[in-house]
Parts: C-alpha cells; structure tokens; sequence
C-alpha cells in the first residue's frame, strides 16, 4: 500500500481528499490540523471557513470508528492516519519548525526515511513542491474534485452543500424550534450575563453549531436586545443556515439582523460583504451591488467584496465586461500570497476564464487587461 501525505491546500481545495485514495494510507500532519483549526474561526472568506469546518466534520466522523493517531479504516478503502512531528528526529537541513510548509515536509521526509519509493506528497502549492522535489519526494497536484459549477465556487459560499433528507431537516427544525420557545419561555430565570439557560446541556450539544450560535445568539438579545455581538451572531446563524438548508427564508432573517448590527457599527466590511451576499442570494442584485460598493468605497482593495462583485455581475446582471474586470482584480491582488489568497487566485481565474467564454458564445467578446479577448 502506498503512502500519501496531505497538505493544506488541497483539503481547503476540496474536503473529500481525504477520502479519495483507496488504495493507499493517507498521512494527515499534525500541523495540518493547526492550519485548519486557526482558520475556522479567522476573518478568512466564508467559502474558506465552510471548508475547514467540513474537513473536521469529516475527521470527528472517522474518529467514531478508531483512533485517528494510530489509523482508521477509510469507508472506500484505504486507511488515515494523523501523523505527528517527531521532534526528536534531526530536522532535514535547510527545513525550520517555525515555518509550517516546513513541518509538513519534515513529516513527509520521516515518513519515507526507510525509502520514499511508495510516498507521494499531494500539494496544489509551487513552494512546496519545488521543496518537496528538492528531498526526493514524490508530488502530485490535485484539482479541486467539485462540479465547477458557477454556485459551488462562490467565495460568497455554496447554494447547497449539505445533502440532508427532507425528512430529517424537517424533524431537527422542529426540535430546534422547541428548544428556542423553552429557552424563551425560562428566560425570566436567567441571571443576567447567561447566555443559555433553561436548556439541558445534554439535549443543547444535540445541536449542530449553528443552531447552537443562533439559540445563543437569541437568548443573548432576549436578555439585551443591543447587544451588537449577539446580532451579529444571529445574522451569522442564519446565514450558515441558509448555506445548509437553500432555505431562502433564512437570508431575510440574516438581513435583518445584519441591518441591526449595521446601524451600529456602519463601517464594518466584513459584515456588510456579508449582508451584501444575503441580497444577492435573496434575488436583490442592485441592493447586493450597492451594499459592497460601500465597502469597496472605503477599501477598494478587499479581496472578498471585489470577488463578490464580480459574481453579482456576472450571474446577476450578465455584465461580462464588468465582471472579468472585477475578477482581473482580484487576480493581480492575490497573485503574491498565503494558501488562503492562492486558491482565491485559482478561483477568480477559472471565474474569469469562464466569462470570457460565455461572453464569446453570446456574441458580446470582451476587453480584459492583457489584450483584448
């Protein structure tokens, strides 16, 4: 059986590698798990976030099944393992452990210190590969295994993602919807400060996380409807809500309380890029487009509402012109960057290839920087 050691990059690419090598043991660093772990709760885009959280979701199911330092059998074949740095091993020359890149190749290169015929080092990152030919290691890159469908490469995050029976979302809403009408109707025997009370802790941690941010969120505002933080958590809710669900009835609850936050801190980007995403997926175009000008007014180098732009051009309004130019954009402002900026920089440049495309077929060629198309 082979060897295979993931990077970063491509998990943030595509959650499912890690179950897409039957046939051969699949070496986790530890160091992954820390990158991946910090990112979850970063101001990094949304569709960044969604896939850390999906790649630890993936991890806590195989957990129930083994230990994941010793390897757990991977329901398609094969095996994953977590592999820790050994620090007692000499570090390979010219690698540091303060740099994380670094750690993933000292794991890789003592992982293959008996031979490193059968491993192979799967990265999307040109650093790392030149690094990785440079010990021996054997590297493969590996696209993003998603349909490529305009709606699931939206940094603004995916239409759906989650494929749950209608039958059981129908029943955990209903649950939840119990839990939050119990927590309101306690809430007189709530010290102030709480956030929950009244809700067991064993039936709350049935919740998923963000029925737990919204039960919390709410109950916070119950208590203090100013409170700013508890609005923007609430919003936040049902945004990863609407995200799970496609429930479209969730992006004007988000919008309402991202309006409320708003009013109180205008000059927040990351919340009003938010709130704009919320509009767009409402149908208000013009409102998503005025939303994130304001942002882009005051920081017209953010790269999330300029990319964001550029989908609400293009599958709002069928302005290629505009949008190529938005996605130009933000090309050249993740050009130089870390792993998060280099899969937005291979995302707006499918996005880009894919308008002047569609711009050709529908007899409106554009003009993009770099000549004309």
């Amino acid at each position: 059986m082979r060897t295979v050691v993931l990077d970063t990059n491509v998990l943030l690419a595509d959650p499912n590698t890690l179950l897409a090598y039957p046939d051969a043991e699949v070496l986790l660093p530890e160091t992954v798990l820390g990158e991946i772990d910090k990112l979850k709760t970063s101001r990094a885009d949304p569709e960044l976030r969604f896939r850390g959280r999906e790649v630890s979701r993936i991890l806590f199911d195989l957990s129930e099944t083994g230990n994941l330092l010793e390897g757990v059998d991977l329901p398609e074949g094969g095996r994953l393992r977590i592999a820790p740095l050994d620090n007692d091993a000499e570090m390979p020359e010219g690698l540091s452990t303060r740099n994380a890149d670094d750690r993933i190749l000292a794991v890789a290169h003592q992982a293959c210190a008996a031979g490193c015929e059968g491993l192979t080092l799967v990265t999307n990152d040109l650093n790392m590969l030149l690094k990785a030919q440079a010990f021996g290691l054997t590297v493969e890159r590996r696209e993003d295994a998603s349909d490529g469908s305009w709606a699931k490469r939206f940094i603004v995050r995916p239409f759906q993602r989650y494929k749950i029976p209608i039958a059981i979302l129908a029943i955990a809403i209903a649950v939840f919807a119990g839990v939050v009408a119990f927590a309101f109707y306690s809430s007189s025997l709530v010290q102030p400060g709480t956030v929950v009370s009244g809700v067991p802790d064993e039936f709350r941690d049935q919740l998923s996380s963000e029925n737990r941010a919204l039960l919390d969120g709410l109950t916070a505002l119950d208590a203090d409807p100013n409170d700013v933080e508890a609005m923007q958590s609430v919003a936040n809710a049902y945004y990863n809500l609407r995200d799970q669900t496609g429930n479209v009835a969730y992006t004007q609850r988000a919008i309402s309380y991202y309006e409320r936050y708003l009013a109180a801190r205008p000059d927040d980007a990351a919340v009003r890029t938010d709130m704009a995403a919320m509009y767009f997926y409402s149908g208000t175009t013009d409102r998503a487009i005025q939303e994130i000008t304001k942002v882009l007014e005051t920081e017209p180098d953010h790269i999330q509402a300029n990319f964001n732009l550029g989908i609400f051009y293009w599958r709002g309004r069928q302005d290629y012109e505009a949008a190529a130019l938005q996605f130009s954009k933000v090309e050249a402002l993740t050009r130089d960057g870390d792993v998060h900026a280099q899969l937005i920089n291979e995302d707006a440049k499918t996005n880009l290839a894919a308008v002047i495309t569609e711009a050709q077929e529908a007899g409106q060629p554009i003009d993009v920087p770099g000549g004309s198309i």
